[in-house]
């Protein structure tokens, strides 16, 4: 041998995800890369005596998880300590969301900022029982008459604040509410303390901005959980000038600056992939087109460990809030609208077009984020016709989420071997709750995996954290199952998806958006020795046991990077 093995491990169920999805019992990495995959007697000349030999005893040798669609530095930002916790299971009311910020008030001064992470109107109980009861600013108010409260949506695209808090924003009943966002108010005209999409803004402008020790400190702790979950390459899905007014500004330029320190630092326990967000929820193509040519940045130093592919783009809203664009209405009427600036459907789809033309023009890889079944054909097509008119032959572009995607734009997708990235976790979240805007049927198709690998079109599965927790367990469970977190129903049966394919989204599928399926993804020879291993056999597991199965051991280029094994 002309070098032995820094690690080697056998005696479990290595699954390589290669073409075949070949089984082997053993692997040795060397220098950070694969150096043979087979049975004991393959790895045994790799042995010599500094190598490090791990007995799997049955366990699951997987590739590195790679979710492609996290937002790690709103994550670690939404993850307590750093923020409160009004989700569920933590809370389950109304009264338990007003008792957390009572606890919360009484630790910090008078006229600081309280934020919190994750609740949503299905998973409280006043709001479960009468769909018209919203939070309002009057069930925090007596909690926080001196603390500033927002409270952000577990999707995203809402933020729940306190009478204190549109006082400092100086939102009242006269605001006009940003374009592609909504000020919701009550019967007489004044504000509930509910901000719809673009209107988010309005306190993200209040709120004293993310230092960087904040955002350095977030990525931290990301980064330690996924870790701890056997999670070794994520995508980071908008970052710039038009995250500026999110998640106090955790999607900003800033993060980009914070994440390629942590590289120099040697503190990048993760691969991350970047897609730059120009511009925010509502902007025109106009806007878009001055910010993409001013926003073109190097990732790092290592490509492999930070780089940026290209750029992110908002369609639509969500189905919760009624804004993704959709074919019929919802139930109580309206069918949404694309987010664009633009005041009529025709020229936002236009806008739309030019925005995705001059992205692919450019030489930009686009991830438009996309929810309902009109925007995404909207979408679809306005790929397809920035190919024809500037053709690539790898562009790679995908939509984000393809909650509702349809027969015509798998059909576009796949001929032009475009992908779609798909939420296993917020389909297991949100499958209850989403019938009362969309009906049993549409709820029950949403997130359709099994037609769109059916169609030939190329899937990847992300959390989009801190909308869910970064957990592939859950998700490959969900894509199996289809059953739903609240009651356990299973939601869409004729879109379940086999243990293999679900496997795939998380690994190879996710390596290909990322242009990095020629060297990580799959447990091959020359590859990159990205490595998580499942205490268990993942192949003959009960689906429902998966979400239970620890990680306990997490590789990243041949560094361990999580060890229960000698803890």
């Amino acid at each position: 041998m002309d070098a032995y093995a820094d690690l080697v491990l056998l005696g479990g169920r290595v699954v390589t995800v290669d073409a075949e999805f070949s089984v082997a019992s053993a692997l040795a990495v060397t220098d950070g890369i694969i150096s043979a995959v087979g049975e004991r007697d393959d790895v045994a000349p790799f042995v010599g005596p500094g190598t490090r030999v791990v007995d799997l005893r049955g366990a699951t040798l997987l590739p590195g998880i790679n979710d492609s669609h996290l937002h790690g530095c709103a994550f670690g930002m939404a993850t307590p300590p750093l923020s409160l916790d009004p989700g569920h299971p933590a809370v389950s009311s109304l009264c338990d969301v007003a008792e957390a910020v009572r606890e919360a008030a009484g630790r910090v001064p008078d006229g600081r900022w309280i934020t919190g992470h994750g609740w949503g109107p299905g998973y409280l109980h006043e709001c479960a029982l009468d769909p018209s009861r919203q939070p309002s600013r009057h069930d925090l108010d007596a909690v926080s008459p001196h603390h500033p409260v927002a409270l952000y949506s577990f999707s995203g695209h809402a933020t729940w604040v306190n009478s204190k808090a549109l006082e400092l924003m100086g939102v009242d009943r006269h605001t006009v509410a940003p374009p592609g966002g909504a000020v919701v108010v009550d019967e007489s005209g004044e504000p509930t303390g509910l901000l719809h999409e673009g209107a988010q803004a309005l306190v993200q402008k209040a709120l004293p901005p993310l230092s960087r020790q904040e955002r350095t400190d977030a990525i931290r702790s990301t980064l330690a959980t996924l870790a701890r979950l056997g999670v070794t390459s994520y995508t980071e899905p908008g970052l710039g000038p038009g995250g500026d007014g999110i998640m106090r500004g955790a999607l900003g330029a800033q993060t980009l600056d914070v994440y390629r320190r942590l590289l120099a630092d040697g503190e990048l326990t993760a691969r991350v992939g970047v897609l730059l967000l120009p511009t925010g929820m509502a902007s025109t193509a106009e806007e878009f087109a001055r910010a993409l040519t001013a926003g073109d940045e190097p990732g790092g130093t290592d490509p492999r460990r930070l780089a940026i592919h290209g750029v992110k783009v908002f369609a639509d809203g969500i189905v919760p809030n009624k804004t993704a664009w959709m074919h019929e209405p919802y139930v109580g009427g309206g069918c949404g609208a694309l987010c664009v600036g633009g005041k009529t459907d025709t020229e936002r789809v236009a806008g739309i077009h030019a925005m995705i033309r001059h992205a692919h023009t450019a030489g930009h890889q686009l991830g438009v984020h996309v929810t309902g079944d009109r925007a995404i054909d909207t979408v679809a097509d306005a790929f397809a016709a920035a190919m024809a008119e500037h053709p690539r032959p790898d562009a790679r572009h995908y939509v984000i989420h393809g909650d509702f995607l349809t027969a015509h734009s798998m059909k576009v997708l796949a001929e032009h071997n475009f992908g779609v990235n798909m939420n296993p976790t917020i389909k297991w979240t949100v499958a209850d709750m989403e019938e009362a805007f969309v009906g049993p049927g549409r709820a029950a198709y949403a997130w359709p995996y099994r037609d769109a690998l059916d169609a030939g079109v190329r899937v990847a599965s992300g959390s989009d954290a801190p909308v869910t927790h970064p957990d592939w367990r859950q998700g490959v469970a969900t894509m199996v199952l289809r059953e739903s977190k609240a009651a356990g129903r299973i939601s869409g049966p004729e879109q379940r998806i086999g243990l293999a394919e679900a496997l795939r989204t998380y690994t190879i599928d996710a390596a290909w958006q990322d242009f990095a399926d020629d060297w990580k993804g799959s447990l091959e020879p020359g590859k990159v020795a990205d490595l998580c291993v499942l205490d268990g056999d993942l192949l003959t597991a009960d689906p429902h046991d998966i979400p239970s199965m620890p990680v306990v051991l997490t590789v990243v280029d041949g560094q361990v990077v999580h060890d229960a094994l000698r803890d």
